[in-house]
């Protein structure tokens, strides 16, 4: 039976091989996904449901090349998986490239994400998309 962190795993490895259809299917129909940061950035605010869900993932994917997003440690306490990395990343709008650590906090329930929260230095990246 998969862990938390091998569910979270499993969709870090599609999310890199930008395989939106393969992430949906390790997501909790009830979905609530949250990326903290300015409206500048395509892709941050609230979603909720599968719907949304895919309109987040796919937005991220068409408004950034990814140079970099290496996590670097997951840490699990229960249905809470909490992973820190780094990337590196290039707004395809302005062609203006981007670093920051990250930290996700997510909530795993049955074997899916429930909730995913992505945290990282939104200023860096406001300034890359302005």
């Amino acid at each position: 039976m998969a862990t938390p962190i091998d569910v979270t795993q499993t969709v870090f490895e599609r999310f890199g091989a930008q395989d939106v259809p393969g992430i949906l299917e390790w997501l909790d129909p009830q979905i609530v996904i949250n990326f903290y940061g300015p409206k500048i950035i395509p892709y941050a605010g609230d979603y909720k449901g599968m719907d949304e869900a895919r309109r987040f993932f796919e937005t991220v994917l068409s408004s950034v090349d990814i140079h970099q997003f290496e996590p670097e440690q997951f840490l699990n306490d229960g249905n809470m998986v909490t992973v820190t990395g780094h990337l590196h990343l290039t707004a395809r709008s302005t062609g203006r490239s981007f670093k920051s650590d990250f930290v996700h906090v997510i909530t795993v329930r049955d074997h899916k994400w429930r909730r995913f929260r992505d945290f990282m230095n939104t200023a860096v990246a406001a300034e890359a998309f302005a």
